[in-house]
């Protein structure tokens, strides 16, 4: 019996660095799901304590719905940035938590120039690292796995 054959895999790498791509966004839309959960729910305890979360620029008061739309938007945005450096950089993981942690910090600007109570401020501060430590790590983890 001969066996010459040889088994081929895909006829170009495309099928591979697709799979990677939808794993990635994958694993994004998930922590996306956590993050947006999680956030609702500290912003949920914080108005139970008392918090108004009243913005004087217009005295309206941010809904709970609203930091969940916001919180899926930006995880979304974060997940097209890890996405891009995936295709694009030699070390995304690296540059995805640089930039990740550089955008959330300056996340933390308007919250301090809201001119909203102590209370409020305090808690969207809290509220804006709430989904930057669910988000980060996994997406960061997502692409050192997709790249080793």
């Amino acid at each position: 019996m001969n066996d010459t054959e040889v088994v081929a895999g895909p006829a170009s790498g495309r099928t591979s660095q697709t799979h990677r791509f939808r794993g990635l966004a994958g694993t994004g839309f998930l922590a996306t799901v956590a993050a947006m959960g999680l956030t609702t729910l500290a912003a949920a305890l914080a108005r139970a304590a008392g918090v108004d979360f009243e913005v004087p620029d217009g005295g309206e008061t941010i809904p709970l719905s609203g930091f969940a739309v916001v919180t899926g938007f930006f995880s979304v945005v974060g997940i097209v940035i890890a996405v891009a450096l995936l295709r694009w950089s030699a070390r995304p993981a690296n540059r995805f938590v640089r930039t990740a942690v550089s955008l959330t910090a300056i996340s933390l600007v308007p919250p301090l120039l809201s001119g909203a109570d102590t209370a409020t401020t305090t808690a969207l501060l809290g509220l804006h690292l709430v989904p930057a430590t669910v988000m980060i790590p996994t997406l960061a983890r997502s692409l050192r796995t997709r790249t080793d």
